[in-house]
């Protein structure tokens, strides 16, 4: 106990707010997080649940998302700038130190996340993030490694020479056909959503391995509205420009042989309709997951302004529509409560009002539970800041 007590004495000076009275127990939070990390234990020994419960009052604040030790997703999307990516962080930082082992991903191509942890997370594997009672890792997406991993996965080994053989076997006709479907367009420019649904599918690949099985709470910071959208038309689109693909597949499939013949056994290796396919199942099962409401729950970060309120009221009913489950909104960077004659504050204030009875009058929104952060005095950097940040938001 004198141990942690010596690092509440040194964590004290994270307090990042001046209205209001500095809170110790924060400070013994940060301490307990830091004291648990730098004693640490074999990692079979943290990757546990502990046991959660909660008074039946209070189901519908955070303890209801902590409650349980089954795997659930957590999607923090909105407009962008509206501070996404410390909000996701924030909550994963909460869920490790309320006993979830817990990986956070950002798919946003800002690269923020990196920035919020004060880590480089841009390495494309999961990284450990030091500083929380339960094992917490994470991992940014950079979207040009995950272009160019689409771009080897559809590699099939010299389209020119294909060509030459097919127009030797007399089926010409049938590679031009395939041509029409503009592939290296495809290739060279995935369509929106595909960066994400590779990201996706790629974390829930790191599920299924044994080394983190165990993790319960998986929170993504997605990109901004438009991308979160696209991403759920993707398998739509994917079906649409892929059927006449299987179809000339189909055709194609008297020639296997003679192709194979020519460049040597391939019996291992997928063709590119083949691994299309399997990106087609990839985005199904993205799809899926953001319409299963027992594993998974949208939540949407906004700021107290009418213009980004109103695109949140435009997501939250494209998100209706596509049957994702949504039930929180949480509005950023408000202004704490003053009692200067500051004119710039007051009218600031006003307009935040508004823009709160807006979400409150709202046809989309007002379903929603209203979640509030306060615009902080100080840059929420680092793991003891983000402790802070989300002990005053998620309760």
């Amino acid at each position: 106990m004198a141990a942690l007590l010596r690092y509440a004495s040194k964590c004290q000076n994270y307090s990042l707010l001046d209205h209001g009275a500095r809170r110790f127990t924060e400070a013994v939070s940060v301490a307990s997080a830091l004291f648990y990390t730098n004693n640490s234990r074999p990692l079979k020994d943290l990757v546990q649940v502990r046991s959660i419960s909660s008074s039946p009052e209070s189901l519908d604040g955070f303890n209801d998302m902590v409650l349980g030790r089954t795997r659930k997703y957590y999607m923090i999307g909105g407009k962008g700038g509206v501070g996404k990516t410390s909000c996701a962080a924030s909550l994963a930082v909460k869920f490790a130190n309320s006993g979830h082992p817990t990986i956070v991903v950002s798919t946003d191509p800002a690269h923020s996340l990196s920035d919020s942890f004060s880590q480089n997370l841009s390495g494309g594997n999961l990284v450990p993030v030091e500083g929380v009672a339960s094992p917490l890792y994470a991992l940014e997406i950079v979207s040009e490694k995950m272009k160019e991993e689409f771009q080897s996965s559809m590699q099939t080994g010299g389209r020119n020479s294909v060509k030459d053989v097919m127009d030797g076997m007399g089926l010409g006709s049938i590679f031009d056909q395939l041509g029409d479907l503009k592939l290296d367009e495809l290739m060279d420019n995935p369509p929106p959503g595909m960066d994400e649904v590779v990201a996706i599918s790629k974390v829930m690949g790191f599920l299924d391995s044994p080394a983190y099985s165990t993790f319960t709470r998986i929170v993504f910071d997605t990109a901004p509205t438009g991308h979160t959208l696209r991403l759920l038309s993707l398998p739509d689109f994917l079906d649409t420009s892929l059927g006449k693909m299987m179809e000339l597949k189909k055709k194609l499939a008297s020639a296997s042989a003679a192709i194979k013949s020519v460049f040597g056994k391939q019996d291992k290796q997928l063709d590119a309709p083949d691994r299309l396919e399997q990106l087609r199942e990839s985005a199904r099962k993205v799809q899926d997951l953001f319409r299963d409401p027992d594993s998974m729950e949208f939540i949407i970060v906004t700021i107290p302004t009418v213009m980004a309120v109103s695109e949140s009221s435009r997501l939250c009913g494209s998100l209706r529509k596509e049957s994702v489950p949504i039930r929180r909104i949480l509005v950023n960077q408000l202004l704490p409560p003053s009692s200067s004659d500051c004119k710039f504050c007051a009218m600031k204030r006003k307009e935040q009002m508004h823009a709160l009875n807006t979400i409150s009058n709202d046809k989309e929104l007002s379903q929603l539970r209203l979640l509030e952060a306060p615009l902080f005095d100080a840059e929420i950097r680092g793991v003891p800041a983000l402790n802070f940040m989300g002990n005053s938001i998620w309760k």
